[in-house]
């Protein structure tokens, strides 16, 4: 598939993706074997993680005994590559999380601070269980503590596009994920 001339390098190919997100359903369908599950993915990139996921779920033999999915919406990027640090709640669940086993669903957590800040609004509802689910880690400029308990993949520090991920609303629709020339 031939590059736009911004894009630096492939990162990961679709078959990586493919098998990443079923090692998370696999994962996930082991600890919430027969229990009903809520994913809340995290939009607009999750978009892509949060309907290959609930897919994967569904083809797990022995997996969560019912799977419903919402989604929140944030921005903390704007059309910036870095973030701002700042977390804007742009679109809230639909339904009720309390009392329910919640999967919140990332496409990568880079600084943890939006991550951190969907985990205290969903945790401060009452879920019965509140897990993380993220396709990608960036750990090298973490500026907040937080929990990925199911990880897909690690990728290296560069901005990273594709697969929902985005630089000012291009690359989404990439089926790979590649580095974006900075």
């Amino acid at each position: 598939m031939a590059h736009d001339a911004t894009l630096a390098r492939t990162l990961f190919q679709q078959g990586d993706i493919r098998e990443a997100i079923a090692r998370l359903a696999a994962a996930l369908a082991k600890d919430f074997h027969g229990k009903p599950l809520l994913l809340v993915g995290v939009l607009k990139g999750a978009l892509y993680v949060t309907a290959d996921l609930t897919r994967a779920l569904c083809s797990v033999a022995a997996g969560p005994s019912e799977i419903r999915i919402d989604y929140m919406a944030v921005s903390s990027y704007g059309n910036a590559n870095r973030s701002s640090g700042e977390v804007r709640m742009l679109k809230d669940t639909k339904g009720d999380v309390a009392g329910k086993n919640v999967v919140l669903v990332e496409d990568i957590v880079d600084d943890g601070l939006t991550l951190a800040y969907l985990q205290r609004v969903l945790r401060a509802r009452g879920p019965a269980e509140l897990k993380s689910c993220v396709l990608l880690d960036k750990p090298y400029h973490r500026r907040a503590d937080v929990r990925v308990d199911y990880l897909g993949m690690t990728a290296p520090d560069v901005f990273v596009v594709g697969y929902g991920l985005d630089y000012q609303e291009r690359y989404r629709n990439l089926p790979y994920l590649a580095e974006l020339q900075t």
